[in-house]
């Protein structure tokens, strides 16, 4: 039992980071600064990075052992959550960045 857990978790770690690139992929085409650098050679561990505003910086943590979200505003920490929390709030960013994608679409569809 505890074997095919570790292994589902490995899966859930490699599926997690796959989703951070594609979001700082995105994030970038949107012109904010966005980045994800992987560690170890099967993508064991993750660091995403972005700065929404001037100031406003938000890290994201991901590993075998722990999922962190850490946001700071002029080098001061606001927020910091870990597991779940901070699944769910990269949940939240990712549903803005799809909001703002439909809307931008949306407003070309007007202009054509």
């Amino acid at each position: 039992m505890f074997t095919r857990l570790a292994q589902q978790n490995r899966h859930f770690v490699r599926d997690l980071i796959m989703s951070l690139q594609a979001l700082a992929i995105v994030l970038e085409r949107r012109g904010y600064m966005a980045s994800c650098y992987t560690c170890g050679n099967d993508s064991e561990s993750a660091s995403f990075m972005v700065s929404l505003q001037d100031g406003h910086l938000i890290r994201f943590l991901v590993s075998e052992c722990a999922t962190s979200w850490t946001e700071m505003r002029d080098d001061r920490e606001l927020m910091k959550l870990e597991g779940g929390e901070a699944i769910e709030q990269l949940q939240e960013l990712a549903d803005l960045v799809k909001e703002s994608t439909i809307a931008s679409e949306a407003t070309e569809v007007v202009r054509v």
